[in-house]
């Protein structure tokens, strides 16, 4: 390296001169364009852009614009969290990973078949959701803050129908309810609600997903005990248990007992 920097010194040099003087008369020109363009906003000028804050209106519709960017961009954790997306996919998941394929059906078709289903157990709620709330807003005939109030009730609804009393209880003596004080559903707050609604969405979840194990575990204790007897201990039991598996979930038709009786769950 320093060889090659001995023997381009002089073109390094040259290189570095010509760069220098570049940047100087570069700088040069946006000197004298900045002076120039400050000798004309002193005159009388054309062209004037000021910034004033008015009577607070800019404002409140520039913070009313920030909250709706906010909400659509937390569209996707709503959907996710406050539906019936969240037991779905994870049933889904355990299906998967009972069988023993790792990436069949890949995570894009497990996720849009969630989303599909989401929908369709959750479409007498948006419906309601939209006679109720968001045709009258769009209408003018309420206000956003009547909108919500209406909107909530059938969401809150169907997570109440979904959450255990426990979980509840909980989260009521984490915010510090005192008993007696939550007498309907107008009481409990979205707060509290949503995480409890999540908890007992992950339960039901894990024992949904523990029922879909045992069949195939026992394919596996079968399998490994028989190839034990025949003295194939270096054959792994997963390569022989996995056609079998895949065999009596095909003719068990596990797909449609599965989500069949995943969607009787929401009723």
């Amino acid at each position: 390296m320093l060889r090659w920097i001995r023997k381009h010194k002089k073109a390094l040099v040259g290189i570095s001169s010509g760069v220098g003087v570049f940047l100087a008369v570069v700088t040069m020109l946006t000197y004298r364009v900045m002076a120039a363009d400050t000798d004309t906003a002193s005159g009388n000028s054309l062209i004037n852009i000021g910034i004033s804050a008015g009577d607070g209106n800019d404002m409140a519709s520039v913070l009313q614009m920030l909250l709706v960017l906010t909400v659509i961009s937390l569209a996707p954790s709503i959907l996710i969290m406050l539906t019936s997306f969240t037991r779905i996919v994870i049933v889904l998941h355990f299906t998967r990973a009972a069988i023993g394929t790792q990436t069949v059906p890949p995570n894009q078709v497990i996720i849009g078949l969630s989303l599909f289903l989401t929908f369709f157990v959750m479409s007498p709620t948006f419906t309601e959701i939209y006679d109720s709330a968001l045709k009258p807003l769009s209408n003018n005939e309420i206000s956003v803050e009547e909108a919500y109030e209406t909107g909530v009730k059938p969401l809150k609804t169907f997570m109440l129908k979904q959450t255990s009393t426990k979980d509840l209880d909980t989260f009521f003596k984490i915010a510090g309810y005192e008993e007696g004080s939550v007498t309907s559903e107008d009481d409990i707050s979205m707060t509290v609600l949503v995480p409890s609604f999540i908890i007992s969405e992950l339960r039901i979840a894990f024992i949904i997903g523990f029922l879909i194990y045992i069949p195939f575990i026992i394919i596996d204790m079968v399998v490994s005990s028989t190839l034990m007897s025949m003295g194939m201990m270096m054959l792994p039991p997963t390569t022989i248990s996995a056609p079998f598996k895949i065999l009596l979930f095909v003719m068990a038709d596990g797909w449609n007992l599965i989500i069949g009786n995943l969607i009787t769950t929401f009723k």
